[in-house]
């Protein structure tokens, strides 16, 4: 099987793209699942972190407005096209949302905590096609001397058999889709 470096960007949702495009968003799935097998170094049981970032003009309570709902990443996100809250309230700890992508595959996370003064929530991945584990992540605004940051960051293990550099690669690319469309989206 070929690893994810060796295909298009515009084949496996932007994993390693510059910019989100329909035909990129489309293949979620497929390639998240192709991170799975990927041939490379394997580390199960090891703590990995992702990290990304995106600076925008407007001011932080303006961007928490569009980021700052669980159940409305479609809003604001390329690959996702619907939430379903299939337990608790929205914005409240423990609720359980299944969030929906482009292609089909489907992500069910649980909402750890849920702070509108920090402009801060964490949510952990309970099921999904991503071959990780203990995948918990928090999404933050922040101010700066131009406006806001958009912090997005994780922390999971990758299971047996699965390349680190490949999954990180995956997420990194997932993280990069939504913060980049938020330059377009938060006006």
């Amino acid at each position: 099987m070929h690893s994810l470096s060796s295909r298009s960007p515009d084949q496996h949702v932007g994993l390693l793209r510059q910019s989100p495009t329909a035909a990129s968003i489309r293949s979620l799935g497929l390639g998240l699942l192709m991170a799975w097998s990927a041939a490379g170094a394997l580390a199960a049981g090891k703590a990995l972190s992702v990290t990304e970032k995106v600076d925008l003009a407007a001011a932080p309570a303006q961007t928490w407005e569009v980021i700052k709902d669980f159940d409305g990443w479609q809003a604001w996100h390329p690959a996702f096209v619907s939430t379903e809250i299939t337990k608790g309230q929205g914005n409240t700890k423990g609720t359980i949302r299944v969030l929906t992508a482009k292609d089909g595959a489907r992500f069910t996370e649980e909402l750890v905590s849920h702070n509108a003064a920090s402009r801060t929530y964490r949510y952990r991945i309970t099921e999904s096609p991503l071959p990780i584990e203990g995948y918990v992540s928090t999404l933050e605004v922040k101010g700066n001397k131009d406006g806001s940051t958009i912090v997005w960051s994780s922390t999971f293990e990758v299971k047996a058999g699965t390349s680190e550099d490949e999954v990180k690669k995956a997420i990194a690319g997932v993280y990069r889709a939504g913060l980049d469309n938020l330059r377009s989206v938060v006006k």
